[in-house]
């Protein structure tokens, strides 16, 4: 078992994305480089002066790339520190090194928050021999090593909670993406269901009531019969899996046509008024269903959250090329809907992209929260 849990540890990958450099990093090093020149050339008590202003300019222009490199940096850094340790300790000279040095503290972090789980493991060891030699080469008590392995260690447990916090958050989104694209999925399904099993049955009876038998029209009935019904029976298998125990509705998924009763459903507090213009017939059923999710969707959140909302406005317009969906509240500003990190907003944007068109959401100009929608009339993707 416990072979089992060291091969799951070593086998995890590098943490996604790392940034590379960022405006903090250069601010750190433009604060923490002069600050070490001035330290190795002001202190009086510096051992091995040159070397040592080397080794602390060297080791703070390398945290540039701990979040790319996050194993070779810490060991090339931690490994030059061990050297010096180990020189001290038969030459019997005092350590090497200025107390600007201290932010190489940054490295156990990134090595935890960015590396794979190979390299945590090869990194924690090079970190323990530098912590071991360190002590040895200047050895002030064991409560004083203690508390620098405290030290350089509690960046490493740090940098593990915060890949933790969001490896979750960031499956909890993937998981969210998913279960939208099932539905969406679900909603593509029904919809070809229910109209492919309508040419069916005016296949079967147009073979039925053809007076005259003419053996072309009969051979088209036929085949738009077959391929119709080996469509629906392909569809039905490749989708069932997506389904749990739920059987495949005939019926087309709700669009803005429901968008009327969706709105008396909600009540009078707060008030929801719908407006709808412009030409919204003829609309894909799977962009009619995606007016239809992201209003519901919207409402509901601004009648949980809205605070001290008494208006919520359903504006629906039919352009020339797309469709825009507007829903505003009048809640208090700042108060009123969703954490930009919310789910519901994750799910609503991945339906808008997938249909090829556009989401956004925010605080609006004066109070209240405003969610847009922008979808292609033919819900093509871009």
């Amino acid at each position: 078992m416990l072979r089992n849990a060291v091969q799951s540890f070593l086998a995890v990958p590098r943490a996604p994305h790392p940034p590379r450099r960022v405006w903090r990093d250069w601010a750190l090093v433009a604060v923490l480089l002069p600050t070490a020149v001035l330290e190795g050339v002001l202190r009086e008590d510096v051992p091995w002066r040159p070397v040592a202003i080397v080794l602390a300019a060297g080791s703070i222009l390398a945290l540039l790339w701990r979040r790319t490199h996050p194993l070779t940096v810490p060991a090339v850094v931690f490994g030059v520190v061990t050297l010096g340790s180990v020189v001290s300790l038969v030459s019997d000279l005092p350590p090497i090194g200025l107390n600007t040095m201290v932010a190489v503290v940054l490295l156990p972090y990134s090595l935890v928050r960015w590396g794979s789980g190979r390299e945590i493991g090869i990194g924690l060891v090079i970190l323990l021999i530098a912590l071991v030699t360190g002590s040895a080469a200047d050895f002030n008590g064991l409560g004083e090593a203690i508390a620098g392995g405290v030290f350089l260690f509690f960046p490493a447990t740090l940098g593990h909670g915060v890949r933790y916090w969001t490896t979750s958050r960031l499956q909890e989104r993937e998981e969210m993406r998913l279960r939208e694209r099932e539905l969406l999925a679900r909603e593509l399904h029904d919809t070809v269901a229910h109209h492919v099993s309508a040419i069916a049955i005016r296949a079967q009876a147009g073979r039925v009531v053809a007076a005259t038998d003419p053996s072309a029209a009969i051979d088209a009935l036929m085949v738009i019969e077959a391929e119709a019904s080996r469509t629906l029976a392909e569809m039905r298998v490749m989708v069932g899996n997506l389904r749990e125990d739920e059987a495949a509705s005939m019926a087309p998924p709700q669009g803005v046509a429901d968008l009327e009763r969706l709105v008396r459903s909600v009540g009078d507090r707060p008030r929801v008024e719908l407006e709808l213009t412009g030409d919204l017939a003829d609309l894909q059923p799977a962009v009619g269903a995606a007016v239809y999710r992201i209003a519901q969707e919207s409402i509901t959140n601004a009648v949980r959250h809205a605070r001290h909302a008494t208006r919520i406005d359903v504006r629906v317009a039919g352009e020339e090329r797309c469709v825009r969906l507007t829903v505003r509240d009048d809640g208090d500003a700042g108060a009123s809907a969703w954490n930009s990190s919310g789910y519901g907003l994750v799910g609503m944007t991945e339906r808008a992209t997938l249909l090829g068109g556009t989401f956004e959401a925010g605080p609006g100009p004066d109070r209240g929260w405003t969610v847009e929608a922008v979808l292609p009339r033919s819900g093509a993707a871009r």
